[in-house]
């Protein structure tokens, strides 16, 4: 998935996940975001690009609303500015701390250019080291690239955090754990980060170096600089290694050799030269030394990091987005409801409607059955399997007081003829129970404990709600648990 894509769908998952009262968006939203999206995509299209549809419809109709949260979303994608400005900073410091000399001399021992060929060397081994050691392991960050990354990461939260106050603040609607969002984009999108941060560097140090080149051949050109050298514990020997050494690739490239060591003890200080010969050596080894590994270095790390941006890997198998894919569908998934002896309210009706789009995805097409009147007479439930197998919700009143052969029946004779494994889910209203005995929590835990029992005896997973006034996100999570522990005994089975 592309990243701004990716950063918009978990940018979703985080409202939708602690938006418990659909203050930013009501289920009809979302039912009408899934159902668009799998229209405008197409059942053959890919699972990513449904999701991601979804999520920009979504934000699409929260900006008509309101534009602060969706401007803070948008506010933490990457800004090719801040690589910019790094790469710029980097060019005018090379130019200015190549001022190596006073009074037109250069040290031809000068630190800011042995500092600038050393510390790339050290980064080259460092590199190469920690590919051969570690070949398959995961890269420890350098102090600079966890620097740099930290700001990277400050960057972008740190606005999205101040307008979510703001949107927060205006409309009243805080968004509580919102702030996840930072955390769960820098999770996902690490590997990029790394090879964008490792792409800065690499052409920060490139400007760096052309800025220390340009630097000191401008100045030539309208200064004479005069090459010399001087130390207190180095002799013209030691002096001779070091700089046949570092200037052996500009040596190659360029032609000019490098003085031998009378040479070099002549122009030891206060004697000196005209510097044109050794900063042609110096400009042609950094160019062999930094310009040129690091060019290769910052195309690579460019390569990677234009491939992850196109196809950062989103956790679908996450529940949150199973369910989104379940609406994945331009014919909704049903989910059969099978009332046992019980007759829904209209408000009870309603809530399970709620919690089922909550859970099965907002296309969903709930089938009531007749309530069923069990009479150890298996008919009923043969013709419920034959007609399809999609998720059955068996629906109990708390009310009522279960009987094994009576509601331990009925549930056995669910499971003989779904089939171990399908999804099967035993629910227990208590709207009309706490309508009857409402305040009474010690009966009200026994009687739930009565219910739990039987469920368990008959290997069915249950789940508790008032349907009258539903805990969306409570049920939910219930759910999802029935539904895993389902899918769990289909594989054991």
């Amino acid at each position: 998935m592309r990243e701004h894509s990716a950063l918009e769908v978990l940018a979703v998952r985080e409202i939708e996940i602690q938006d418990r009262e659909g203050a930013i968006w009501t289920d009809a939203d979302r039912a009408w975001a899934s159902r668009t999206a799998a229209e405008i995509v197409g059942e053959k299209g890919e699972a990513e690009n449904f999701v991601a549809k979804r999520a920009t419809l979504l934000l699409e109709r929260l900006a008509d609303r309101n534009r602060v949260l969706p401007a803070s979303i948008r506010g933490m994608h990457w800004q090719p500015w801040y690589g910019w400005t790094a790469v710029f900073a980097a060019g005018i410091m090379g130019i200015v701390v190549d001022r190596i000399g006073a009074n037109h001399r250069i040290d031809l021992l000068a630190p800011p250019i042995l500092a600038l060929i050393g510390w790339n060397v050290l980064a080259y081994f460092i590199f190469l080291g920690s590919r051969m050691w570690r070949p398959g392991a995961h890269r420890v960050l350098g102090p600079l690239q966890r620097l740099t990354m930290r700001i990277v990461h400050f960057s972008s939260a740190s606005g999205f955090l101040r307008s979510r106050a703001a949107f927060s603040t205006r409309d009243g609607a805080a968004i509580p754990g919102l702030a996840n969002l930072t955390s769960a984009w820098f999770v996902l999108a690490h590997p990029l980060y790394v090879a964008r941060v490792r792409r800065i560097l690499h052409s920060a140090a490139i400007a760096l170096a052309l800025g220390v080149i340009l630097g000191f051949y401008f100045r030539g050109f309208v200064s004479e600089y005069q090459a010399t050298w001087e130390s207190t514990f180095l002799d013209a020997t030691v002096v001779h290694g070091v700089l046949a050494a570092i200037l052996a690739p500009g040596a190659w490239l360029t032609g000019i050799a490098v003085p031998d060591l009378a040479h070099i003890q002549s122009i030891r200080a206060p004697s000196s030269e005209n510097a044109a010969n050794w900063l042609h050596l110096y400009a042609a080894s950094i160019f062999l030394i930094v310009l040129v590994p690091r060019i290769g270095l910052a195309l690579l790390a460019w390569g990677k990091e234009r491939k992850l941006s196109e196809n950062l890997q989103m956790p679908l198998d996450d529940r949150y987005f199973q369910v989104l894919l379940r609406g994945f569908h331009t014919v909704a998934e049903r989910v059969r409801v099978v009332p046992f002896s019980y007759t829904l309210s209209e408000v009870a009706r309603t809530g399970l409607e709620s919690v089922l789009t909550r859970s099965f995805g907002g296309s969903v097409s709930v089938v009531f059955e007749p309530p069923v009147r069990w009479e150890h007479d298996e008919s009923v439930v043969i013709h419920m399997a034959r007609q399809g197998s999609e998720p059955v919700v068996a629906l109990f009143n708390l009310a009522a007081t279960p009987e094994e052969d009576v509601h331990g029946a009925f549930l056995d004779a669910l499971r003989k003829h779904y089939g171990t494994g399908h999804n099967l889910i035993g629910m227990v209203d208590g709207s009309e129970y706490l309508a009857r005995w409402p305040g009474e929590d010690a009966r009200l835990e026994k009687r739930c404990r009565i219910w739990s029992d039987v469920f368990a005896s008959h290997r069915v997973p249950m789940v508790y709600v008032n349907l009258a006034a539903p805990d969306l996100q409570a049920t939910e999570s219930a759910i999802d648990r029935a539904l895993a522990s389902t899918e769990a005994q289909g594989h054991t089975s």
